[in-house]
């Protein structure tokens, strides 16, 4: 590669990326417009609006992967991460995806871990109402109650100040990906976050020397095979505490013992509180030496778990991992980047392990 391509200046324009969702969506039914008719359209109105020419310069990286955002998995998540890893390669740095709410703060998570330890600047950004009014069917124009040009406007300013990190921009404010959840279904301000991230939000450089960043890349590039190939048959499963007899949970881990290793989310209660039974221990304890990881997370949007109630703590004896304050979002995101990119049970929690660590929040073991 020569070494030209990766000293671009934040003179070079932002590589906008859109990838379907509410912004996105027309007519009566609403329905995503295909990318043929909604970037010329977009284009034009960004031309329109722009008359005093506030707006950075933008270029428009090709994708082909444009749906529904409830309806995104695993392979399309790494394809977003490829598609920006060939242009971050390229020596663009400086990148604006839109897509769909339902699971924005997931996919910014995910490629806050993919992307952990380089410079690149990347905003995801998307909207609770389209961006062109369906009233007005023999014309595209900008629907004045939606929220999408603001988030956009936003969102591109964001990206021009080129601060490495995966950003996720909502609602006139804008947070680390890995910190943003979902708190309201219909509200324009349906997001919200923290800016006190901790890991990975820290392990990005402000800006990498070509050779450190050409190491990065080459790690990077020689796993994708091996990511994509995981992609295919990574899963994780949530299992949600309600107030039923502990044998429900159990049944429910049991069922996880035949499937290959994977990753598990404990929705508890509170702080992380758990039913015991010496079933439900001894299931843990099978479900570790089957190569799965479990992650107690709150089923609270804020503060995370802690080992304070006894009623929580004990899991901890039982190769339970704290999620500490991460979102479950995050959690989510963490595991599936460790299933695709590390090769072991053991290495994929010496690795979360390690990396919550660095937030202060782990618990240890008793």
């Amino acid at each position: 590669m020569p070494s030209s391509a990766l000293t671009k200046t934040f003179s070079d324009p932002i590589q906008l990326i859109y990838a379907g969702g509410t912004f996105g969506s027309y007519g009566r039914p609403l329905a995503p417009l295909s990318a043929e008719v909604f970037l010329p359209t977009l284009k034009d109105l960004l031309i329109a609006q722009d008359t005093a020419a506030t707006l950075p310069k933008i270029s428009w990286l090709e994708n082909t992967l444009i749906k529904d955002s409830s309806q995104l998995t695993p392979n399309d998540f790494v394809h977003f991460y490829q598609l920006l890893l060939n242009a971050y390669s390229q020596g663009d740095r400086r990148f604006l995806l839109i897509t769909g709410t339902d699971t924005l703060s997931y996919l910014g998570a995910f490629l806050a871990e993919a992307f952990a330890g380089s410079d690149i600047c990347v905003v995801l950004t998307a909207s609770m109402r389209p961006l062109l009014d369906s009233d007005m069917l023999h014309s595209y124009n900008i629907d004045a109650h939606s929220d999408a040009w603001s988030n956009l406007s936003g969102s591109l300013k964001l990206a021009a100040a080129g601060e490495s990190g995966v950003k996720i921009s909502f609602g006139g404010e804008s947070w680390p990906a890995q910190t943003v959840q979902k708190i309201h279904s219909h509200d324009l301000m349906a997001f919200t976050g923290h800016s006190r991230a901790a890991y990975p939000a820290n392990s990005y450089i402000k800006h990498l020397p070509d050779t450190r960043r050409q190491h990065w890349l080459d790690d990077q590039q020689e796993a994708i095979a091996t990511v994509k190939m995981r992609a295919e048959h990574a899963s994780i499963h949530a299992l949600y505490c309600l107030p039923n007899d502990v044998s429900v949970i159990n049944n429910q881990l049991l069922a996880l013992l035949s499937e290959p290793p994977c990753g598990i989310i404990l929705l508890g209660f509170g702080a992380g509180n758990v039913p015991y039974s010496e079933a439900l221990a001894e299931t843990l304890e099978l479900i570790h030496k089957k190569g799965h990881i479990v992650i107690c997370a709150s089923q609270c949007p804020f503060g995370g778990v802690s080992d304070s109630y006894a009623a929580g703590s004990w899991q901890y004896d039982h190769q339970v991992i704290a999620g500490g304050r991460l979102t479950i979002p995050a959690i989510y995101a963490r595991l599936l980047w460790l299933l695709l990119r590390y090769d072991s049970p053991a290495r994929r929690k010496q690795r979360w392990i390690n990396t919550v660590s660095k937030t202060g929040t782990t618990i240890k073991k008793r």
